[in-house]
Formats: C-alpha cells, sequence, structure tokens
C-alpha cells in the first residue's frame, strides 16, 4: 500500500529527474525510442560521460532502464505505464495554454478546450 511518504518519494525522484534540461531531454527521446548512449550523445550533442551520468540518474529514479544487449547497453522507459504517464503528463502542461487545443476530443473537464471546440 502506497502512503504519504512513499508518494512523496515517488513525487521527488520525479521532480529530480525532470529537473534537469539534459534529463529532460533524454527523457522527451526515450519516449519516441530505446536508444543507446552513444546515438543519445551524438544526437542531443552531448559527452558520453554526460549521458552516461544522466542515465544512470534516470535509472536510479526508476524511470528508465538498462537492456543489455551484447556488448552495447539498450536504455528505455522502465515501463509502458510510465511511457503513458509522462506522455500525457507533457500533453497536459501543452494543453493548458489557453490557446492550444485539448488533444483529448472526448474530454470532459470543466474549461477544456476539445480540438476544434470550447467547452
Amino acid at each position: 500500500m502506497l502512503t504519504i511518504d512513499s508518494r512523496l518519494d515517488v513525487m521527488n525522484r520525479l521532480g529530480r529527474a525532470m529537473a534537469d534540461p539534459t534529463r529532460s531531454r533524454i527523457l522527451l527521446t526515450l519516449l519516441q525510442r530505446p536508444a543507446y548512449p552513444a546515438e543519445l550523445a551524438r544526437d542531443l550533442e552531448l559527452t558520453r560521460p554526460n549521458v552516461s551520468n544522466h542515465l544512470a540518474c534516470l535509472r536510479d529514479c526508476g524511470l528508465a532502464v538498462a537492456v543489455p544487449q551484447g556488448r552495447q547497453t539498450r536504455y528505455e522507459i522502465a515501463d509502458p505505464h510510465l511511457r503513458r504517464a509522462l506522455t500525457a503528463l507533457v500533453d497536459v502542461t501543452l494543453a493548458v495554454n489557453e490557446n492550444a487545443p485539448c488533444l483529448d476530443p472526448a474530454c470532459s473537464a470543466p474549461g477544456c478546450r476539445s480540438t476544434g471546440v470550447e467547452a
């Protein structure tokens, strides 16, 4: 059973992981696809040691997992539920912009702007 303390710990880990712009960029990339550290370093124009340090933090925070593949290690979001939750968090945060339409056409939240139609 989750207690307030365990929920607080989860929130703190999530906040720590997402507070750094580089970790956020890595997370956004991993939301799109699994990736190897060398790919992340190249695509995000970062050094390999920098990427490795940030990936270690994302692993420790429970957001990413390392999947060994032969001599390489691929990184991906830790769980499909987490992938959906992080995607929804980004989408909802973007939808808070009053000029941005809601991404859910079936949304019934009060004051929501559904796609093309104001609620």
